[in-house]
Formats: structure tokens, sequence, C-alpha cells
């Protein structure tokens, strides 16, 4: 079964302006995600609303998604939505005494589609692994994202 949300957080010692930078520059997703190898943003500039072309790696395992940006609050929150598996994955900026935290999530609201659960199961060795295979690459994704805002 698939869980409803998957979340890794992280401190950062920067700016919500600074860590923004970072996670909404969508085309550099590949330098952070150890998944998601590289974004294509159609349409140049990253908004509501916006879509992507996005290539994936596991292993010798290639697959294309598309995703389309529906939530765009500069400097707060970005995320988007997964068209092949209705999935959503956002970022959370969240202001502390000194700097921030950023939580990372995947939230599945009812069900990814049977294609999804079929290439899940059959693939990547099933839900539970592979989610939590998911859940070390945020805390991987954040640890660069952090390192990348923290220099800026």
């Amino acid at each position: 079964m698939t869980a409803a949300l998957i979340e890794e957080s992280i401190d950062i010692d920067a700016t919500p302006e600074q860590v923004w930078s970072v996670i909404a520059d969508l085309k550099r997703m590949g330098e952070w995600s150890p998944q998601c190898k590289k974004m294509i943003i159609r349409g140049g500039t990253v908004g509501l609303g916006t879509k992507t072309i996005n290539i994936n790696r596991r292993g010798p395992l290639v697959w294309p998604t598309t995703s389309k940006v529906v939530r765009f609050t500069p400097n707060q929150e970005l995320g988007f939505r997964v068209a092949e598996n209705h999935t959503v994955w956002s970022y959370t900026i969240t202001p502390k005494d000194a700097g921030v935290t950023v939580t990372e999530r995947r939230e599945v609201n009812g069900s990814t589609t049977k294609v999804s659960s079929v290439l899940v199961d059959k693939l990547f060795g099933g839900a539970d692994s592979f989610e939590e295979e998911l859940k070390l690459g945020m805390a991987e994704t954040l640890g660069k994202i952090k390192r990348a805002a923290e220099s800026n």
C-alpha cells in the first residue's frame, strides 16, 4: 500500500530567499535528487501552472514523467504534481530564529495510478522498499540543497 505522506526536513542557515533561489530553479533538480536526473521546464520561467518533462533514473532503469507546478508561493512553498502517478512533491520553507527549516514531501491523495502501482511492485521491489528509498533520497536532496543555499 502506498504511503499517503513521506517527508523529510532539514535546518538550513540561510534566508528564505536564498533557499528559494535554489529550490525554485527546477532545471537544477538533477543536481540535488538521486532519482530525478533532469527537469525540462516548458515555457521558460517557473510559476504556478508551469509544466515540466522529467527524466528519472534508478539503477539501469530510466523513465520519463511529466509534472505541473500546483503550489507556488515565493520564499515559502513550491509543489508539483506528477501526472503519471498523481503524487505531489513539495518543498516548504519555514523561517526560524536563525535560518529556516525546509521540508520535502511526497503526498498521495487517495492512491497512485494502476500503472504506477504495477511498476513499483514489479520493477522497484514493492511500495515499502521503494518508499524507504524515496525517504533516503529526500534526505540526500535536502543535504545538497542545504549546501547550495548556505554557499549563496
